[in-house]
């Protein structure tokens, strides 16, 4: 089930976070986790917060198809991370959205997931998208604020920018 949004006085909330983090910055450090068990075959179980996802491969790919695959995650974080970035940089900024919704193509070459080509990247060459929005803003209106989204959308930053990231292999 689908919990309704408590507020949805978006700028107030804004407002509220940048005030006490511009006064706190010991509390703007945020941790995020995800915890993942291959349960069988292709599908694993991964655990965020309370929340508990399916992640799979199609059947093509040897999985039971009973969940998106890992790279349709990332596209859906995206996606969604941006939409919630539209939604509070538009009320911040007081440019009106009735709605927003982003659709996003990623485009990889197997070669490099399955070992055949080590020149081909194992993940996406390059993603597409679509921001689609209903608004009575000015076009410079909405251009500011797709600037402005693309500087603060957190995912799109992970993946526009190298993370450091350390996986250490641990026997059970």
């Amino acid at each position: 089930m689908i919990k309704k949004p408590v507020t949805n006085n978006f700028k107030q909330i804004w407002k509220h976070k940048r005030d006490i983090l511009s006064k706190n910055p010991d509390k703007c450090a945020v941790t995020v986790k995800a915890d993942s068990n291959l349960v069988e075959g292709f599908m694993s179980r991964v655990k965020a917060r309370d929340f508990e996802v399916v992640v799979d491969q199609n059947k093509g790919m040897g999985g039971s198809d009973n969940g998106p695959r890992p790279s349709e995650y990332v596209l859906a974080a995206l996606a969604a991370c941006h939409e919630v970035t539209y939604r509070l940089y538009a009320d911040a900024m007081d440019i009106p959205l009735e709605e927003v919704s982003v659709s996003v193509t990623g485009y990889s070459d197997a070669r490099g997931f399955l070992g055949l080509d080590d020149s081909v990247r194992a993940g996406f060459s390059h993603i597409n998208g679509e921001i689609n929005v209903r608004s009575s803003a000015t076009d410079t209106e909405l251009e500011q604020l797709r600037q402005t989204v693309n500087r603060h959308c957190p995912v799109l930053d992970d993946l526009r920018h190298p993370v450091s990231v350390e996986l250490k292999l641990r026997r059970k």
